[in-house]
């Protein structure tokens, strides 16, 4: 093990069946060190196919929290091996663990062929703060709209289900397009560009900063009005880094389940602003600075404070109406104990029908009233889906449960 990880971090691997997100139980999981092969975790996966978070080296802390620590990688990196039966085996290189934090690693398993290699292998990409600084020319913050006689524009910017992410430069016709959910989006994106170790309020300037740079390349059709047939791509020569299947940092997760309906904007546009940014430390540009935010944030300046010192003192956060691909759109209320109505009910059959996937999830009558048994249910769903654990249905659980609820919908 390497000498310098003097810190520790932990590590989860939640497994999903890979043609649906169905969780596997009993999926057998191994971590090990890339240089020398040595097994350093071993764990099998529960109901709702997830490890226990397990506990690895890492780097210093204070690599990751201070700009002139910047010259050594400051997250530890492990390959992981998932196998289960009647599964193929995937190996998973470069997954990455920062101090004092929580990584979510997802793995999808693919059904077995009868008589085929059932082994697949994927490496992540670096951390953009890290491997090759980003290379964006300067763009305009207000976009011109797309022509209306050819796309449709909508009169308030839409919060929607997928982005379709193209990997690779707009014009490298061999590069795939995935379809994400735009939280899974954000999330990838900002836990490729920031780190969790940061102050709060710098991790949400640059969530913000992140929301209000993709839902203006949304609202304008940038690259639809092209002639292409995507939402964005992963090149930073054009975009931000997206890098398929990347670990999650739990604590930018919580961040962006929070925020993710907020964008930054200014009087007299309708549109998000197209805040661009740069690391501020290889690569300078007119927007954000990513390590100045963090420098910001340990003296105590708020995520609005920050933003208005990179993109102007007039601009404002505003937050999207209509989130597509949802059932019902948060009511504006916290549910908690002693809650009653038809937004409890709706929350209620939804943990049900979930609960069919996820064992761990008790069921509860679907009767419109928030008792103690519906509070187990809400924590347990917040416990596996990495929200905070208060028993309350809030914006974020709300909206999570929403998703959740589509997806395993879909599966039956």
């Amino acid at each position: 093990m390497n000498p310098t990880y003097l810190d520790t971090g932990n590590l989860q691997i939640s497994v999903t069946a890979g043609e649906n997100p169905a969780p596997i139980p009993e999926a057998r999981v191994r971590v090990t060190d890339p240089d020398n092969g040595q097994v350093l975790q071993e764990a099998v996966t529960d109901g709702s196919g997830q490890t226990p978070f397990l506990e690895l080296p890492a780097p210093p802390i204070e690599l990751s929290v201070a700009e002139g620590e910047a010259d050594r990688r400051p997250y530890a990196v492990y390959n992981v091996t998932i196998s289960a039966p009647g599964r193929e085996t995937l190996h998973i290189g470069g997954v990455e663990v920062l101090p004092t934090g929580r990584s979510i690693q997802r793995a999808a398993l693919n059904p077995a062929r009868t008589g085929g290699f059932n082994v697949r292998n994927l490496q992540l990409s670096p951390h953009a703060l890290w491997g090759e600084p980003s290379s964006r020319e300067p763009e305009a913050e207000v976009k011109p709209l797309p022509d209306p006689g050819g796309l449709v524009v909508l009169p308030e910017p839409v919060i929607p289900e997928y982005v379709v992410v193209h990997d690779g430069r707009p014009e490298d016709r061999s590069a795939p397009n995935y379809w994400v959910r735009f939280k899974d989006y954000i999330k990838n994106v900002a836990c490729s560009e920031i780190y969790s170790t940061w102050k709060t309020e710098a991790i949400k300037a640059n969530v913000l900063a992140i929301l209000s740079f993709t839902l203006n390349r949304v609202y304008t059709e940038w690259y639809r009005g092209k002639g292409y047939d995507f939402t964005i791509t992963s090149s930073t020569a054009f975009d931000q880094s997206y890098s398929h299947g990347r670990t999650i940092f739990q604590e930018i997760g919580v961040v962006v389940d929070d925020l993710f309906t907020t964008y930054v904007t200014k009087e007299g546009i309708s549109q998000p602003l197209f805040t661009q940014y740069c690391d501020g430390r290889r690569v300078q540009c007119g927007g954000l600075s990513q390590w100045g935010s963090q420098a910001l944030g340990e003296q105590g300046w708020d995520a609005v404070s920050i933003l208005r010192k990179y993109y102007g003192a007039e601009v404002y956060l505003k937050g999207a109406e209509k989130v597509e691909g949802v059932p019902l759109s948060y009511g504006g209320q916290v549910l908690s104990q002693g809650s009653e109505g038809e937004d409890v009910r709706t929350a209620q059959m939804q943990l049900n029908r979930i609960a069919g996937s996820y064992p761990a999830i008790p069921v509860v009558p679907a009767d419109g009233i928030y008792g103690p048994g519906t509070q187990e249910a809400v924590t347990a769903f917040q416990r596996i889906f990495h929200l905070p654990q208060t028993g309350s249905v809030d914006f974020a659980t709300w909206y999570e449960i929403s998703n959740v609820f589509v997806a395993v919908t879909k599966m039956a």
